[in-house]
């Protein structure tokens, strides 16, 4: 059985109301981009961006932190990668709360997000790499956070639907997860909603990254590897000291396609057709559906992977890019607490990131 952890709840007040919050982005992606677009509504009117950066370049002159194609002119101008005069930034701002945003995917920056907290800058982020990796991590941030600086993370895990927030608030207040299960990805959740046998799960598979619903190499949906991240994230949170290792998590990319180039993998996406094809027959013949599961239990036994659902599971009767976070505990052991809603798209991930930041004011 996993031990269990100290409260990993951030604090959620006391901090003093201002107008006047200065803010550096890094990551100028999707999210990142959709941001800035938040940051030009009168939502974003409290929020002074002092520094913008991409994984390249970088800008903190404020008449060019102004115009409006920042994300375009980043591509191709700006001074190279520096964490110290983004900080410096931030330093020399005078507004009372300074806020580091990560909107971006990298394991490298994540790494940094302890050191941010403990010089006193708040975090807030959609980037899982800390949170939901190595333990020792997860317990490196848990002590940085108790230093007083805030680590906004709603948007790591449903694209801001409060699943974070509920469990939080679930456990402060004693109660206990027995069993946690849902559908965490919206990819994953969008490709077997529609994956019934009739079309290839290739073809499938192509429209939704054309569509922008997969990473450009969906290699990285199919592993399973983000959902896994995800689970971690909500088991620790939940009080769940559990191991990156301690994750079963099935993969949907064949041994042979797990090394290759991404355009290579592409080519052989007909590789994926024949096994999903078997198990999606095998799953109707008996009345059932595939559905991509994370599953927790109150032992701490966590996975990830394919599974056959009858046509009665709630999973079953998702929608789109539908997550679905079904929380049996303690108190709500009767029928399982649940949060559904689309858990995908830039928008709501880049408001979820917004909606952390206003909270610090």
């Amino acid at each position: 059985m996993s031990a269990v952890l100290a409260s990993p709840l951030s604090a959620t007040s006391g901090a003093a109301a201002s107008n006047d919050i200065a803010i550096v982005l890094l990551g100028t992606g999707v999210v990142g981009g959709a941001f800035l677009k938040l940051l030009r509504t009168p939502a974003g009117a409290r929020l002074r961006l002092v520094g913008a950066a991409n994984s390249r370049r970088q800008q903190t002159e404020p008449d060019q932190l102004a115009v409006r194609d920042l994300r375009e002119r980043l591509k191709h101008s700006g001074v190279a990668r520096d964490d110290a005069p983004l900080l410096a930034v931030l330093d020399a701002s005078d507004a009372s709360i300074r806020v580091v945003v990560d909107a971006t995917a990298s394991a490298e920056l994540a790494a940094r997000h302890t050191d941010w907290l403990s010089r006193g800058y708040h975090v807030v982020t959609a980037n899982k790499s800390l949170a939901g990796g190595q333990l020792s991590g997860w317990r490196a941030l848990q002590a940085a956070r108790a230093g007083g600086a805030r680590y906004g993370d709603s948007a790591t895990v449903g694209a801001g639907l409060p699943v974070i927030s509920t469990l939080r608030r679930l456990y402060e207040c004693g109660d206990s997860l027995l069993t946690l299960e849902g559908v965490f990805s919206g990819s994953l959740s969008y490709l077997f909603n529609h994956y019934d046998g009739s079309r290839p799960f290739s073809a499938l598979l192509r429209e939704a990254r054309q569509l922008g619903y997969t990473e450009p190499d969906p290699r990285a949906d199919l592993s399973g590897e983000d959902v896994a991240r995800k689970l971690l994230i909500l088991a620790r949170t939940a009080g769940f000291a559990l191991g990156a290792d301690e994750v079963a998590v099935e993969s949907l990319v064949p041994e042979s396609l797990r090394q290759i180039s991404t355009e290579a993998f592409l080519d052989r996406l007909e590789d994926l057709d024949g096994p999903l094809a078997a198990r999606c027959e095998e799953a109707r013949a008996r009345g059932g559906v595939l559905r991509f599961l994370a599953r927790l239990n109150q032992r701490g036994r966590a996975r990830v992977g394919l599974v056959e659902v009858p046509a009665t599971h709630p999973a079953a009767r998702l929608y789109g890019t539908d997550n679905q976070f079904a929380l049996t505990t303690t108190r709500y052991n009767t029928q399982p607490l649940v949060i559904q809603g689309p858990g995908a798209g830039p928008e709501v991930t880049a408001q979820a990131l917004l909606g952390d930041v206003l909270a610090l004011g």
